[in-house]
């Protein structure tokens, strides 16, 4: 009886199993490397709506040399908040010139409740600003920006023709 009752938990088990291996993989992102405070960062591109919404939302590590570049059509002011991020980020915001106009250190928030709705979860989710208009945004690991001494000004390197041409 006993063998009976675990084939049958193993079944839908390997069932389960051999349907996550049949889907496609996730597309990965295309990266760029940026150069943070002497330190060379491997950065996913995020250019479109859908990814940038995404950003690093959901991730449980990110590598201290990776995160998150996304790149506006058109500068703009923005702010990003922690939506379904359970781990700290750092932000910094940049000018077309490359320089940097904000930086933050963003903390993760309590998750969407099971009885809360979607706009009330959105709606208590702390912003974290560019203030001035950004044409990018770097995300990295939290507690990565400031022990490389990025500050207001800094002006990074980024390719802008490079990253619209992938």
């Amino acid at each position: 009886m006993r063998a009976q009752r675990a084939a049958a938990l193993a079944i839908p088990a390997a069932l389960a199993a051999l349907a996550a291996l049949a889907q496609p993989l996730a597309p990965r992102l295309p990266t760029a490397g940026v150069t943070i405070g002497g330190e060379r960062f491997t950065l996913e591109v995020a250019r479109d709506p859908a990814t940038q919404f995404r950003g690093l939302g959901g991730r449980t590590h990110i590598d201290p040399r990776g995160g998150m570049l996304f790149v506006f059509p058109s500068p703009r002011a923005t702010a990003f908040v922690m939506r379904d991020c359970p781990i700290p980020i750092d932000i910094a915001f940049l000018d077309a010139a490359g320089r940097v106009i904000a930086i933050h250190e963003m903390q993760p928030e309590p998750p969407r409740g099971a009885d809360e709705s979607a706009v009330a979860y959105e709606s208590r989710l702390r912003p974290y600003p560019s203030g001035l208009p950004a044409l990018y945004a770097i995300e990295t690991a939290g507690g990565r920006l400031r022990p490389l001494g990025l500050r207001g000004g800094d002006k990074l390197e980024i390719d802008r023709a490079a990253l619209l041409a992938r």
